[in-house]
Parts: structure tokens; sequence; C-alpha cells
């Protein structure tokens, strides 16, 4: 749920905080420069709003909303960025107007996190904030350089290592398909490896989608990249599950996916593997088509 004042820039949340109370702590993106993102291509300027009106904002929720709310959303774009100090009041304020929140969530760059350092993310897991999300995309150096993405997979690694060791849950995304028919064998193998490394709580699987408005559907329509077709995506999702030596969660949980392939790791791996060599045999013209998504 939102709030009932202003949200400036596209309602940009993960699918798990669906049912969270979302208010807006940054607006747009400081990085924005990922070729396959469109979601602040076109605005807004990225601005840290200040301590003071994401209070009040929480205060209206509290008036209109009150015990019912049980998780908290700061969007958008890498609210980890935010000065720790005025992060810190804001969680701790947070968690004084809903005694009964069970969780607390950002999304965070994984430079940005390097950037905040170890110290800084204690006192704001000491705080409240319970989980992180964070866009791996891929483990490929390669891959994360063509699409811009500002990190390399060791400050993926110790972005990750940072999250976790400070206490706070981490969830990263991977997006099958990345690196298009040149590099699906590099993207799933170093993927793999950067994954084992950090052991995440949570790996979030995502299916490559053009979308409008991006400079990578610009590579594909002059043929400079290649996307998969669904049996490929899938291969890519088998090699992915069975080669992770992590106790991680998986969820499938997107509509860009062919399939929904959710476990826990290592237990659900072989009951994974046997969903997608079942997807595997089905007709390639049963799935989804590629498109060109409009959000």
């Amino acid at each position: 749920m939102t709030n009932g004042l202003c949200y400036v820039g596209p309602i940009y949340r993960p699918p798990s905080e669906a049912n969270s109370l979302l208010v807006q702590a940054t607006i747009g993106c400081p990085w924005n420069k990922c070729t396959f993102c469109m979601v602040y291509k076109r605005g807004p300027t990225f601005k840290i709003r200040p301590v003071k009106e994401i209070k009040e904002d929480l205060l209206w929720a509290k008036q209109n909303y009150g015990l019912p709310v049980k998780t908290v959303f700061f969007p958008s774009g890498n609210t980890i960025i935010m000065k720790t100090d005025d992060f810190v009041e804001i969680l701790k304020y947070t968690r004084k107007l809903f005694p009964n929140l069970k969780r607390i969530t950002i999304y965070g760059s994984a430079q940005y996190i390097v950037q905040k350092g170890l110290d800084d993310l204690k006192k704001i897991a000491k705080a409240g904030l319970s989980r992180i999300h964070v866009g791996l995309e891929s483990g490929d150096n390669v891959i994360l350089n063509r699409v811009k993405k500002g990190s390399t997979k060791d400050i993926q690694v110790k972005a990750g290592k940072l999250v976790k060791k400070a206490g706070i849950e981490l969830s990263e995304y991977i997006v099958l398909g990345l690196g298009g028919k040149e590099r699906t064998k590099e993207h799933i193998e170093e993927t793999v490896k950067v994954l084992n490394n950090i052991d995440p709580d949570f790996i979030r699987i995502r299916t490559f989608l053009p979308k409008m408005n991006t400079p990578i559907l610009e590579e594909i329509q002059s043929g400079v990249f290649q996307i998969l077709l669904p049996h490929e995506v899938l291969k890519e999702t088998y090699k992915l599950i069975k080669n992770l030596k992590v106790t991680s969660q998986v969820y499938s949980d997107h509509y860009t996916n062919y399939i929904h392939v959710n476990g826990k790791l290592p237990e659900d791996k072989d009951t994974m593997l046997q969903t997608i060599e079942t997807a595997l045999k089905r007709n390639e013209k049963s799935f989804r088509e590629i498109y060109v998504g409009t959000e």
C-alpha cells in the first residue's frame, strides 16, 4: 500500500514487498545508467528527501493505517545512499510508530553498500533495517561492464559479505539471459561463483526482457545483442541451480520468468531441477512470447 501523500516518479518495489507500506525516502536513482533498466531513464532526478518530510509521511501512515502495518519498504532506488545518521533516525522512528513491524527493507546497489562500510551498516541494522535488496544481475565482469552496472564481481561479493556481517538479510537478484547468446556460459558460471561466495539469504531470479527507452533495446534491434529463447533461458536456470552451493531460499517471483522455480537450497535442489527438466520437454512455442516491456 502507498500513503495518501504525493509520490514522485514511478512506484517501484520488489514483488515480496507488495503488501508493505511504501514511504518514499529517496526519489529516483543516483546511478541510473544501467542499459537494461527503464525505470528512471526519463526522470525524476535523484534526490534524498528531508528527514522531516519522511517522518511526516510515516506519521500520516500511522494515523491512517495504524496497527495493521507489518512491513515497510522505503523507495526509491538506492535508499542505502542516505546519510547514516538520517537513516538511523528514520528507522528508529518507524519502529516506534509501528511496534508490530516484522520487517523494514530497502534497495541498495553494491557500490553504495561498500561505500557505507561495515560500521555504518551495523548502526543501520541496530536501528531496525531488516533486509537489503541488491541487484547482482550477473557475476561476469564483461556483462556488468557492458550493461553499465557500476560494479564488478569483487564489489558485489564485498557488498554481500558486508551486509551479512552486519546482521542484515541479503536478497540478491540475478537476470537470466543478460549475457545474450554470446556470453550465456560465462554469465552462469561467474554468477554461480559470486553467489556461492556470498551465500545470500535469498536469491531472486528474473529473466531478461527488453524494455522500451533502454540502450540495450537498441543493441537488440541492431543485432549486437541476441536475446535467448525460452529453452536457452531454462538451460541457464538449470545450470545455475545445479551448481549453487548455498543455503539460500530461491524465488522466481517475477512475471518475466517462463516457469516458477522456488525452494530452499540445498534440500530442494533435486525437486527444482526436475521442474526445469519437465519444462524443457514442452514445445518452445508454449511459453510466453518475447516482447518489449513498457514498465
